[in-house]
This record gives structure tokens, C-alpha cells and sequence, in this order.
């Protein structure tokens, strides 16, 4: 070996070093396979060149650098040596190197051969941990420009370190692309969530459910059905939203379960991907090129089917069918909590007409029943007997009982079917204390049980219904009464703190035990205790109080001890200067 040879490949030596150490400086992608570009540039002196990776999703060559060639020049095909050597050099995991083109059986039939008097061509794969990632060219048609085998050894050479930088760029591309998808992808699902959970409308979850997955996987359209129960007891999928195709739906809004893509499904319980999707296998009748059937589950059974369409083949990709199936299941719970919504709506409505016939249908009688028992009592009939008259007062007894059972279950009627009325006004509180007081005294003073006012003058006036806030102090003093010893107290406290107006109702009564605290405000509940079971009540009025209050945007609350008395305390808003004004 010559002085001036050795004297070259040291050259060649510190450029192939100097290349190398600049592979490792950068993981971005972009930024390496421009430094790889001109670094192959720079070593083999080549008038140009390109670099080609095989794309992960489809598979095929694609260029991602070039230098001196225009990009569109190499994907139009117009360079088709360019795609003979690559492919040849990707093939057989080796370089490949001419140095006339125009003359190498290889290449000589190649028209841009001759078309761009090409001289010499060399090529390597780019191959890493036993993987080839795609190939790099480079060419020359200047005479002084012939390679050499020694080019081409440096090339190879540096194309295995190129190959580890790329790869190396890659996985931390793929790895920042995959955090952020995943960032983006929680941020979606917090943002699917939301909407979901604010809906218990059964359509607009399906809708919503349906849009999502549509936008967010670039399909042409889709359906969601619900599987229902028929009459015979089989079932059937009714597609109860579509989106696009809709042309193509008006006879298939219902599948049986023998339809091949239902029941596969539902023998098998994963998605299925199709391709060239006949009219037997679409699920809404559309022609479509890929059909995406997700099942919608809940609690492990199968209740419904996410269905996407696509005009286009490879438009669906694998982490959609992922994401899809994140999706359904997001949706299968909204779904069952609408369709929860819509049964309990169902059975209140059913309840509140149920009552309302019941509270019409005893009324009738009871009117008449009460008139023909006061006829009989006034003596208008004829004289009674102790006896006879005693009777008669147990009747009269049991229809106020009566009467008050069905003033309440008409009371809880109306404010849950939202028709109760509240007729707001600015009042004074003083005014409806008088009114319950002179309406209980005598029953309270029978028992010589005291009740005293803790009510100061200066007040300030409510705005509420004057008449519920009555109804809500009755039901309080009443019941203060009922459950409190003769002799005891009972007093009415009031005052004002913020925005509200703070009414209380205490007494020495028999009190509430801890455990039935809890159920106090509960319908239909009353305590086991003897002293409660002795007084006449359903146990409605304190669920009664409760919905009222709340209704007119107040609280109610209390405190007991078994044995020494209760204290209940409701909140009513107090009249502001404007409403106020407005009275006035």
C-alpha cells in the first residue's frame, strides 16, 4: 500500500468518524436522517442522493431525505432505477455499486438510465438488530465521479451506524408520539366523560357516544343499537342512531340474531374488522370498504353494537379499534344509567297517576260518607244513644285521619311531579306564627302544655309562600305536640343570619334515638316506640316539610336527644330590597 493511499484512507477514516459522531448527538428524527443525508453526501462526494424507510403502518418505501433530487421526482416513479436498486439492495440485505450504469445488464434497460446519463450508482441497506429499515442511494453522471469499492464499503459501513441512530430516533419519536397520544387521548376521554355523565337523556348519550367515535377515527359514519327483548322472548339489535348512509338504513333498523356479524359477535364477544363488507354483513344496509362492530357491554353481558364505516381501505387502524372499545364502554354505563333514568321516570309517572286516581276515587265517598255522619250527629235523623254517638265520632275521627292521608299523598304528588304551586310574596313572619298558634292553642293548652314566642319585632320580611312556610310551622308544632308529655313545653324561636331567615320549633319531648335519626325524613317511616305509635300520623309530614322547604330554597335540619326533646330548624329566604320594591 502506497504512502498516497494510506494517506486517503485515513482521510476517509476521520470523515467516516467525524459522520459517526455526529450520529449520536440528536434523537430527533427529522434532525438525524439530515445529518445521515449529508454525511453520505460528504463521504462518497455523490451529485445526489435520497434515503428510504419502510413505512410501520403500510409497509412501503417512502422517501424521508433527499439532496439534490426533488421528492415528487422519486415517489412519481419517474426515477424507477432508483426503485430497482433500492428494492434489490432491501432484498438481499446488501450494497450495491456500478460504476456505468448505462452499460450494466442490471440497469441499462432502465429508461432514466439514459434519460439523465447516468454513470455510476451505489446503494446499502439500512439494517439494524437484524431488521432492514429501508436503503440509501446516491448516484453521480460527472466522469471524475465513478465510485469505488472503497466507497461503497464506507458506505455500508456507515449506513450500519446510520441504521442504530435512526432506529434509536425512532423509538424515542414513537415513545414521545405514544406519551402524547396518550395525554391527548385522557384528555378526550375526561372530556367524553363529562359529556356523557351530564346526559341522562337515552338519544343524546347515543348520539354523543356515536359522534365521538366518529370524529376521533376519521370513519365516513356509523350506528349504535341497543339489543331488546321481543314478545316470543328472543332478541333483536335496534339501531336506534345512525350516522351517514342514512339513505341506505330505512330498511335495516332491526337485525335478528342470527345476522352473521350479530351473532358472531355474540358468540364470541370481540370486535370484528371487515374488509369489502358485502350487503349480508353490513349491520345498517351500507356499501362500506371497512366495517368496526364493537360490542357495547355491561356488567360482563352484551346490550348493544358500536358500529363505523369507511369509504377507504386502511382507514381504520389498530389503536382505533382500541380506542373505539374505550369508548363503548364509557358508553354501555351511560347508557344504563339513562335507561335507569327513563324507568324511574316511568314508574314516578306511574305513582303520581296512580295517586291522583286513588286521591280522586276516595274522595267521593269520603265527602259523602262525612256529610251523612254530621247529618246523624246533629241529631237531624233522630235522637242517638251514647253508644250510637261514640260510634259516630270514631267515624268522623278516622275521616280527618283520612283526609289528612290524602292531603299529603297529594302534597308529595305534586312537588315531586314539579306541580306543586308556590305563590311568592314578601310577608312578615309574625303573621303566619299567629295564625298556627291561634289554629293549635287549644289542642296544645288540653295537655297544659306552655309554648312560648322568641320572636323579635324588628325582622325582616320573607319572600316565599306565605302559605307553605304555614304549612311547614303547623307540621312542626304539631308534632312538637303530639310526641311531648302533657305539662311540657314547646317554643318558636326565630332570627335572621345572612340571606335567610332561621326558624326553629324546640320541645321537652320523648325525642329520637340515633337510629332512627337517620330514616326520620324518609316516607311513610315512623318509630317503633310506643309514645309514637299511640298518635294518629302516616308518617309523611316531615317528608312532606323537607321537599317544601328545599323547594323554596331553604334547608331544614334538627337535633334530638332520646328522652329530653327535639329542636327542628328550616331556613326561608329573606325578601330582598327589589323583590321588596316590586311588592310594593
Amino acid at each position: 500500500m502506497t504512502e498516497q493511499t494510506k494517506d486517503i484512507q485515513q482521510a476517509r477514516l476521520a470523515v467516516l468518524y467525524e459522520a459517526s459522531a455526529r450520529l449520536g448527538t440528536s434523537l430527533d428524527l427529522t434532525e438525524v436522517l439530515n445529518q445521515v443525508m449529508d454525511s453520505i453526501i460528504h463521504l462518497t462526494g455523490a451529485e445526489r442522493g435520497f434515503l428510504m424507510l419502510f413505512d410501520e403502518d403500510t409497509g412501503q418505501l417512502k422517501t424521508m431525505a433527499a439532496r439534490n433530487v426533488d421528492q415528487k421526482t422519486i415517489d412519481s416513479h419517474s426515477m424507477q432505477i432508483s426503485r430497482t436498486v433500492i428494492e434489490k439492495a432491501v432484498a438481499t440485505g446488501k450494497g450495491i455499486l456500478t460504476n456505468n450504469a448505462q452499460e450494466d445488464e442490471r440497469f441499462a434497460s432502465q429508461q432514466s438510465v439514459v434519460g439523465y446519463q447516468l454513470r455510476s450508482i451505489m446503494c446499502a441497506p439500512l439494517m439494524a438488530r437484524g431488521r432492514t429499515l429501508g436503503a440509501v442511494y446516491v448516484d453521480n453522471r460527472l466522469f471524475t465521479g465513478v465510485f469505488q469499492e472503497a466507497d461503497l464499503e464506507m458506505l455500508e459501513t456507515f449506513a450500519n451506524q446510520a441504521a442504530i441512530a435512526i432506529e434509536n430516533a425512532r423509538l424515542f419519536t414513537r415513545t414521545d408520539q405514544e406519551l402524547a397520544r396518550r395525554v391527548e387521548e385522557l384528555s378526550i376521554f375526561q372530556q367524553i366523560d363529562q359529556q356523557l355523565n351530564k346526559s341522562l337523556d337515552l338519544q343524546r348519550v347515543l348520539n354523543l357516544a356515536l359522534s365521538w367515535a366518529v370524529k376521533l377515527t376519521r370513519a365516513d359514519g356509523g350506528s349504535i343499537g341497543l339489543l331488546e327483548e321481543t314478545e316470543d322472548g328472543n332478541k333483536e339489535l335496534r339501531l336506534l342512531v345512525v350516522e351517514g348512509n342514512d339513505e341506505h338504513t330505512e330498511t335495516r333498523r332491526v337485525l335478528t340474531t342470527d345476522h352473521p356479524v350479530l351473532a358472531r359477535i355474540l358468540e364470541q364477544g370481540e370486535s370484528i374488522l371487515l374488509h369489502k363488507v358485502s350487503p349480508e354483513e353490513a349491520i345498517d344496509g351500507s356499501p362500506a370498504t371497512e366495517q368496526l362492530c364493537v360490542p357495547i357491554r355491561y356488567d360482563g353481558e352484551i346490550t348493544g353494537l358500536l358500529t363505523l364505516e369507511t369509504y377507504q381501505e386502511k382507514r381504520i387502524r389498530k389503536e382505533d379499534i382500541s380506542f373505539v372499545e374505550r369508548v363503548a364502554d364509557r358508553a354501555a354505563v351511560a347508557i344504563k344509567n339513562a335507561r335507569l333514568y327513563e324507568a324511574i321516570q316511568a314508574a314516578n309517572k306511574a305513582k303520581s297517576d296512580f295517586i291522583s286516581i286513588v286521591t280522586h276515587e276516595l274522595r267521593l265517598p269520603m265527602t259523602s260518607i262525612k256529610g251523612y255522619t254530621d247529618l246523624l250527629l246533629s241529631g237531624m235523623t233522630g235522637p242517638l244513644t251514647d253508644q250510637q254517638k261514640e260510634f259516630l265520632e270514631v267515624v268522623r275521627r278516622n275521616l280527618v285521619r283520612m283526609g289528612d292521608l290524602i292531603r299529603d299523598l297529594s302534597d308529595i304528588n305534586r312537588i315531586e311531579s314539579g306541580r306543586m304551586k308556590f305563590e311568592n310574596s314578601v310577608f312578615d313572619l309574625q303573621d303566619v306564627v299567629e295564625d298556627v298558634v291561634m289554629t293549635l292553642r287549644e289542642r296544645i293548652e288540653s295537655r297544659q302544655q306552655s309554648l312560648h314566642l322568641e320572636i323579635p319585632e324588628s325582622l325582616p320580611k320573607l319572600y316565599a309562600d306565605p302559605k307553605r312556610v304555614g304549612q311547614v310551622l303547623s307540621n312542626l308544632v304539631s308534632n312538637a305536640h303530639k310526641y311531648t308529655p302533657d305539662g311540657g313545653s314547646i317554643t318558636i324561636r326565630a332570627w335572621a343570619n345572612g340571606e335567610y331567615m332561621h326558624v326553629a320549633v324546640a320541645d321537652t319531648g320523648i325525642g329520637i334515638s340515633e337510629e332512627n335519626q337517620a330514616k326520620l325524613f324518609t316516607q311513610f317511616f315512623r318509630a317503633e316506640d310506643r309514645a309514637v305509635r299511640e298518635q294518629a300520623g302516616w308518617g309523611l309530614g316531615l317528608s312532606i316539610v323537607k321537599k317544601i322547604v328545599e323547594a323554596q330554597g331553604g334547608e331544614i335540619s334538627f337535633t334530638s336527644k332520646l328522652g329530653e326533646g327535639s329542636t327542628f330548624t328550616f331556613t326561608v329566604p329573606l325578601a330582598k330590597l327589589e323583590s321588596e320594591g316590586q311588592q310594593e
